[in-house]
């Protein structure tokens, strides 16, 4: 039997398999710290559950529009736009089921084969994988440790061409938790426009910014919003990864093409799925808060716990819930420390090579889980590197 060529370069994304493994020594009888899995340790907000069980049991769960219900597109739109400062209307959200459909069903309808597309590493592992299946050119831009990992401008700036279709940014950054500043957001808002690029902004954590930081989005300036797909959703913000519920912004001549795209593919997302993104965005925000302002309690103890690790090297990120140490100064490459620490320390966490090439000499730890187990899991990796 033989395969499509579009999938030969496929791989499988490292969280899972670390996770697969780390499951495996917990049925062994081992204790694992997991620091690996990008979730929210919070249950869903108890408002937004019980909308999705009302939701069931008043008979909502038939078929919905491919693009969603209006009354949760009109509410993004609303709620999205006055976030952003930008007029959104609901027929430029299309509504998926998870982000990856609004980042995938995107950039299939925009790449064709041979476009050149650049994208961050490290980074997502979705976005090479959506590159190549649409048959586009991957064009890696290194993020800088030095700069909050924001795009090395410079070669950003020898990328970018007339070949270039389609330029991704995620702000704050899965996995290093940067956040791409104003000034760099305009440079590439200008390369875009001179070179008359697409942009898609993963802006799924931009509610998960700390040190009262605010996060700007790219489609937020002059002549950008008409380029721009803006990817969000409701798994990181309202602790929703299972419920499995996104959306995307973009002009409304693109959204009837993605549309279309769901329309042949998964159909429409969950029913009872999208009254519980209703609620979650129309009800109160306080649980939001009180979510952010414990994941920062939790950034500056796992930094600091770090920082005291001989050859590690940590920065405090800005937003998002992982910490990237670089771990250039024990000598190991990512993986085999990744490993190491996994059997012999009982933590899970994820190599930095499991984000691209640029990523090699980090770790990426999520600090989506108690303070309790962050400091135990920081003494465990202590003791084994002596």
């Amino acid at each position: 039997m033989s395969y499509a060529t579009r999938i030969a370069n496929l791989k499988p994304e490292g969280a899972y398999q670390v996770l697969a493994r780390a499951n495996q020594l917990e049925a062994e009888g081992r204790e694992i710290i997991h620091l690996e899995i990008g979730q929210p340790d919070y249950a869903t907000f108890e408002n937004v559950s019980e909308a999705g069980i009302a939701a069931i049991r008043a008979g909502h769960t038939r078929y919905t529009p491919p693009s969603g219900m209006p009354s949760l597109r009109e509410a993004i739109a609303e709620d999205s736009g006055q976030r952003r400062g930008i007029s959104i209307q609901p027929d430029e959200v299309v509504i998926s089921p998870g982000g990856k459909p609004n980042l995938f069903f995107p950039t299939l309808a925009l790449v064709e084969p041979g476009d050149e597309v650049i994208y961050p590493d490290p980074g997502f592992p979705t976005y090479e994988a959506m590159i190549g299946l649409a048959g586009g050119v991957p064009m890696p831009v290194p993020l800088l440790e030095e700069s909050n990992f924001s795009f090395d401008l410079d070669v950003f700036d020898r990328l970018v061409s007339k070949r270039t279709k389609l330029i991704i940014l995620n702000s704050p950054s899965n996995p290093t938790g940067g956040v791409i500043p104003l000034a760099d957001l305009e440079h590439i808002a200008q390369k875009a426009q001179e070179f008359n690029c697409w942009v898609m902004s993963d802006e799924i954590y931009a509610r998960l910014a700390y040190d009262g930081l605010k996060i700007s989005s790219i489609a937020s300036l002059p002549g950008m919003k008409e380029r721009t797909v803006i990817v969000d959703g409701f798994s990181k913000t309202y602790s929703m990864t299972g419920w499995r519920l996104g959306y995307g912004i973009m002009p409304r001549e693109l959204a009837s093409r993605v549309d279309l795209l769901l329309t042949h593919s998964v159909g429409s997302t969950a029913h009872f799925t999208q009254f519980a993104g209703l609620e979650a965005i129309t009800g109160p925000q306080d649980m939001v808060d009180v979510m952010v302002a414990e994941y920062q309690r939790r950034r500056d103890v796992i930094v600091n716990g770090l920082n005291q690790i001989a050859g590690f090297i940590c920065q405090k990120p800005q937003g998002a819930f992982y910490a990237f140490p670089n771990i250039k100064g024990t000598g190991m490459k990512s993986n085999e420390l990744a490993n190491l620490l996994l059997e012999k320390a009982g933590v899970a966490l994820l190599p930095g090579s499991s984000f691209g090439e640029f990523g090699e000499g980090y770790l990426r730890l999520s600090y989506a889980n108690s303070i309790e187990n962050i400091k135990k899991g920081m003494q465990q990796i202590k003791s084994v590197l002596g």
